[in-house]
């Protein structure tokens, strides 16, 4: 049995203490923060959340919950960030784990020793041993901006979308949003209520779908999968051109790509905004020249603000970069869970699903308890190595190439191929019994 420290109490973390905690691994969770939910927790104390006030889910309760602690009933299918952060709250204080972990205390490093062998340090000042690392630091805290930055120099105010909170402080203001994700539309759509002039600048195509298909959450539509991933990708488009039409009418670019070779925007709302003209659809930006922001089409437009919704960076503080990192976003893992040259060493919620993480994140949870209470046994690194190989030139050859890429999984293809290694390592697990 090896005892782990896991890093991060929120949403994914959370789900990972309650299986330990259940199935008896010996382990002490760490949180940055003086309470739980991280990323859905707004005005975080750890200054990490990104979740602005107006902020409600895009994926729907029941594709989001975890699957033994429904929400409660009359929980709205879409709901405002609040009452997700309670609903993290309530499952701790259920299943009792809330003394496992360790607030307001940062991890500032993790050195390796040995396999399976790893020094905590905390900040505190104090140092612990553990058999086993579990990150679960979150990927959507660390700002990513233009790089290289767009030429010029820009007078006015600029801020990345992780620190925009709520409109009313660009009341009246002319604003430049850089973006086509979530984030850039969402705030977008508000700052039109209150904003003089609303720009939405777009550095590429994306699908904007709705959050509600035939009168069913988008993401309980097309997910059975005894049907072909791409005979739903394809229905898919054809649902979406009967529901939303194409983008282009309304000023947006488009889309280089097919539907499922990127990740897809989820607005119920833009689309009605732009068609108002409460917000105008722009190309990239090409250059700033004092309060100007000039576009690649040749316009321009003067602005007191530019919002860069331009993603994250992932980022693991406690490491040394020679030990570990994810440059470009880009961090090789054994079905996004283990390190294959570092055994002991494991990550939690880093993918990305069109769907929530939490049941992703509950799935990875049940597989390292498995592992780490030697109920089921890895693969040999040479056998891991090989389906990372397999695993990436399959993502790559689908998807668009750039930064926000990097770790793309199909929600309920990714949690039946969890289930199906936690079978094929409790094989592997008898199998050296026997032999020994």
């Amino acid at each position: 049995m090896k005892k782990a420290c896991l890093i991060g109490a929120g949403s994914s973390g959370i789900a990972v203490a309650k299986t330990f905690y259940e199935r008896g691994v010996p382990f002490d969770a760490f949180e940055a923060s003086d309470r739980v939910g991280g990323n859905w927790v707004f005005g975080n104390v750890n200054g990490m959340s990104s979740a602005y006030r107006g902020l409600y889910i895009n994926t729907s309760r029941a594709r989001m919950e975890y699957s033994d602690f429904p929400m409660p009933e009359g929980t709205p299918e879409f709901p405002h960030h609040s009452t997700i952060a309670k609903y993290f709250d309530a499952y701790v204080d259920h299943f009792g784990f809330r003394k496992a972990i360790t607030f307001s205390t940062k991890v500032t490093k993790v050195e390796k020793r040995a396999s399976y062998s790893y020094d905590v340090t905390l900040s505190t000042g104090e140092t612990r041993r553990y058999d086993a690392v579990i990150v679960a630091n979150g990927h959507h805290w660390d700002a990513r901006w233009p790089d290289p930055p767009f030429p010029g120099t820009f007078a006015g105010r600029t801020i990345h979308s992780h620190d925009y909170k709520e409109p009313e402080p660009f009341a009246n203001e002319r604003v430049v949003v850089l973006g086509m994700g979530n984030s850039a539309m969402d705030i977008a759509v508000e700052l039109s209520q209150v904003a003089e002039r609303v720009i939405l600048a777009a550095r590429r195509g994306a699908y904007v779908v709705p959050k509600v298909l035939f009168g069913l959450p988008l993401d309980q539509v097309f997910t059975s999968t005894r049907v072909p991933l791409w005979v739903r990708m394809r229905l898919g488009e054809l649902a979406l051109r009967l529901s939303t039409g194409d983008v282009t009418k309304y000023g947006l670019p488009k889309p280089d790509h097919r539907l499922g070779e990127a990740h897809p925007t989820i607005s119920s709302r833009i689309l009605d905004r732009l068609a108002h003209g409460a917000v105008i659809p722009k190309p990239n930006i090409a250059r700033f020249e004092g309060k100007h922001v000039h576009f690649v089409d040749g316009t321009k437009e003067e602005a007191d603000t530019v919002i860069f919704a331009t993603g994250y960076n992932v980022t693991f503080p406690f490491f040394d970069p020679a030990f570990v990192s994810a440059k470009e976003n880009d961090l090789p893992l054994y079905k996004r869970v283990f390190h294959p040259d570092h055994e002991g060493l494991a990550f939690v919620g880093l993918l990305q699903p069109l769907g929530a993480i939490m049941p992703l994140a509950e799935a990875q949870g049940a597989w390292l308890a498995e592992v780490l209470s030697a109920s089921a046994r890895l693969p040999s690194r040479a056998e891991m190595i090989r389906a990372i190989e397999r695993e990436r030139t399959a993502m790559f050859a689908r998807y668009v190439k750039s930064a926000r890429h990097t770790m793309q999984v199909d929600f309920d293809e990714y949690r039946e191929d969890v289930f199906r290694e936690i079978q094929k390592g409790r094989k592997r697990r008898g199998e050296s019994s026997a032999r020994a």
